[in-house]
């Protein structure tokens, strides 16, 4: 199972790199795209929950570090509105040629 990370730009500037599991926010982000802060939210809290249940249906466990990153992606979206943009910079690895 690949693990990702995907880079952010917050509504104040800030970058990070964020991790997933596995390659499944590729189905529910995009390179270049904006989403307000709680769609943003939504998609990933989606996202790191399908992660940890394939990681479940693999291993027998959830994914912690998936939970984690949820709780910390939570977390710092309560410093911005609702309505302010998240830009997905960059997500790697890409998903392969042939799943695109």
């Amino acid at each position: 199972m690949p693990e990702m990370t995907f880079t952010v730009r917050w509504p104040d500037g800030t970058e990070a790199d964020l991790y997933s599991p596995s390659l499944i926010m590729h189905d529910h982000l995009t390179v270049g795209a904006e989403y307000p802060v709680e769609e943003f939210v939504r998609k990933t809290s989606t996202a790191l929950d399908e992660a940890s249940e394939r990681v479940k249906a693999r291993y027998g466990f959830e994914c912690t570090s998936a939970q984690a990153q949820k709780s910390q992606i939570s977390l710092t979206s309560e410093q911005y509105r609702a309505d302010e943009p998240v830009t997905v910079l960059d997500m790697q690895p890409p998903l392969p040629k042939d799943v695109q």
